[in-house]
């Protein structure tokens, strides 16, 4: 019993790879390949998408922070450049001192609004 068991195991297993070894139609391999470079050219398309949405919203991103830097600079220049000529006021005495911290507040108020206009 055993022995037909395994001759008819044998047996079915040469006929599966028989089987195998078959060659695929013409056709259906012309119609394989088709399915197949059609489907590579949607995903390298979707691809390509995704890549241009990435590289805009990086781009974005980066002109965000530049913005943002742009600001902070200026700001920053504005508040520096006051402190420099309010010290630079206190060599002078009465209304010249006074006259001096004027302008030198004029001076930050014009400068800060200048650097609102690059504020984001």
């Amino acid at each position: 019993m055993n022995k037909f068991i395994t001759i008819g195991a044998m047996a079915v297993l040469g006929a599966m790879a028989a089987g195998c070894n078959a060659p695929t139609p013409a056709a259906k391999v012309q119609q394989n390949v088709a399915n197949a470079k059609a489907e590579r050219s949607n995903e390298v398309a979707e691809a390509r998408r995704e890549g241009a949405q990435d590289i805009s919203a990086q781009r974005r991103d980066v002109s965000e922070a530049k913005d943002n830097r742009n600001y902070e600079v200026a700001l920053a220049k504005a508040e520096g450049d006051y402190k420099v000529a309010k010290e630079a006021c206190n060599v002078l005495a009465g209304s010249a001192q006074a006259d001096c911290r004027e302008r030198a507040d004029a001076t930050l108020k014009s400068d800060k609004a200048k650097a609102e206009l690059l504020k984001p």
